[in-house]
């Protein structure tokens, strides 16, 4: 099988790729297992310098690694370099904190010593998607290396030069060869991988459905999973919010990235009394998106990564007006070449409509009206998803305890968009997945927890 990737921007070829076969790919598993035993004894220190080389590594390649997310996704140029400063802030993170974080901790027992220990496992296999095709690879690879285990991907067939490139950086760094590695791979190949007994977990970041049949494949051979799948944050904008720090943190947040972010602002729920003044803000803040080629510093708003999404995400939009929602700006897709959809905003969204119900990956600004709060919070939770949320309040008394004990959902944010963070915990509930990545909680997924108690008796 081959794949082949796409510049979303101007539907141009870029590049074919062969998938590997299963013998190929299960020799490249057994140098993987060759490389982790020998990693797993490493020190911290040892870890940590190369890390840090890393770093420096992708500093030093900005303009080239943005440039390569432009034309293989259409990330704005912009914004691919300020995800690569995420990834180098990552890697400066775990190098800093993972022996912190992994130190093992004493318990007092009727034994002369007993603790808890943090160890390495083996072979975490990753499935990655395409939307942040550097900072999502990261966010796995990261941790897991440094916890000593050794990493594999199967990137998205969009960003499988991207895998390439990431492969290739961990080796310019200095880690060791087959440490990190990229395989091309289809879903059958991904299958094997994660059957292969070197394989000691997986994690994916996609689709509802694809985490299913990984997870439910994973469990066939008792392998861990973690899982962080799609997202319908809700923002819900009470009365007394500051309504221009609202309006700005909704556009900033779902129109990132072209709207193609599992946690951004995707259903907005206002207080009725409030919505005419939110939805002009919101207006204003829209025309500050200027949509074009991604190489151009000045685009904020690229393509979307594919023709496919971009038809699936115009059927929603439409489905939802046929059903009562009104349009005030965009839904319709422009001619000439690239995948685009215009900044969309659509008002009087209800449950039923595919813009209350589903995950619109894409540009879209949901608009949904409630009479009171506690509608408000009712609706909010009326979703099988629960990544990210947020809550506008001048009461942060009010909006703490509202975002603590009120909101279903991994992360909850008062006056502020929902944002990723290498210092704090990050995953979902209920359909929006399993497991946490980033911080110590995220280190601590693929490690061996061990307890170990001494007698002296």
């Amino acid at each position: 099988m081959k794949i082949q990737t796409v510049n979303p921007a101007t539907e141009q070829i870029i590049q074919n790729y062969d998938c590997l076969n299963e013998q190929h790919v299960n020799e490249r598993l057994n140098k993987a297992h060759e490389t982790y035993l020998a990693w797993k004894i490493t020190s911290f220190n040892q870890r940590k310098t190369l890390m840090l080389q890393l770093a420096e590594l992708l500093k030093s390649k900005i303009d080239e690694l943005a440039h390569l997310m432009a034309i293989e996704m259409g990330k704005p140029i912009t914004a691919g370099k300020a995800e690569i400063n995420k990834c180098v802030w990552l890697c400066e993170h775990y190098a800093e904190h993972a022996e912190e974080y992994l130190a093992p901790k004493l318990i007092q027992t009727e034994m002369k010593k007993a603790k808890v220990c943090h160890v390495s496992l083996g072979i975490v296999f990753a499935i990655m998607p395409w939307n942040f095709p550097f900072w999502q690879v990261f966010r796995f690879a990261v941790p897991t290396i440094m916890a000593g285990n050794a990493a594999v991907l199967k990137h998205a067939p969009v960003s499988s030069g991207t895998g390439n490139k990431i492969e290739e950086l961990f080796l310019e760094a200095g880690f060791p060869e087959h440490l990190f590695q990229h395989l091309i791979v289809d879903n059958d190949g991904a299958a094997k991988i994660i059957e292969n007994p070197h394989v000691i977990a997986v994690t994916l970041t996609g689709s509802g459905r694809a985490g299913s049949a990984v997870a439910s494949h994973a469990g066939k051979f008792l392998k861990k999973s973690v899982l962080e799948l799609g997202g319908s944050d809700p923002y819900l904008v009470l009365e007394d919010a500051d309504l221009d720090l609202a309006a700005q943190c909704i556009v900033n947040s779902r129109l990132n990235n072209s709207g193609q972010v599992c946690i951004a602002a995707k259903r907005i729920i206002v207080l009725k009394s409030i919505e005419e003044e939110l939805v002009n803000k919101i207006i204003e803040h829209i025309d500050a998106f200027k949509m074009g080629d991604p190489l151009d510093p000045k685009t904020k708003l690229g393509p979307l990564a594919r023709s496919d999404l971009r038809e699936n995400l115009h059927i929603q939009v439409e489905k939802s007006l046929k059903q009562g929602a009104k349009l005030l700006l965009g839904g319709i897709i422009p001619e000439g070449k690239g995948f685009y959809y215009p900044p969309t905003l659509i008002t009087q969204v209800k449950p039923g409509m595919p813009a209350f119900d589903e995950e619109l990956f894409g540009p879209v600004i949901a608009i949904i009206t409630v009479d009171n709060e506690e509608e408000g919070i009712k609706y909010a939770n009326q979703s099988r998803y629960g990544l990210g949320a947020a809550v506008f309040t001048r009461d942060l008394e009010k909006g703490e305890h509202i975002a603590t004990h009120e909101i279903e959902a991994g992360a909850c944010f008062v006056n502020a968009l929902v944002a990723s963070d290498p210092r704090l915990p990050f995953g979902g509930i209920k359909e929006s997945g399993y497991g946490r990545e980033l911080s110590r909680e995220g280190i601590l997924e693929f490690v061996n927890t061990k307890t170990v108690a001494v007698s002296d008796s």
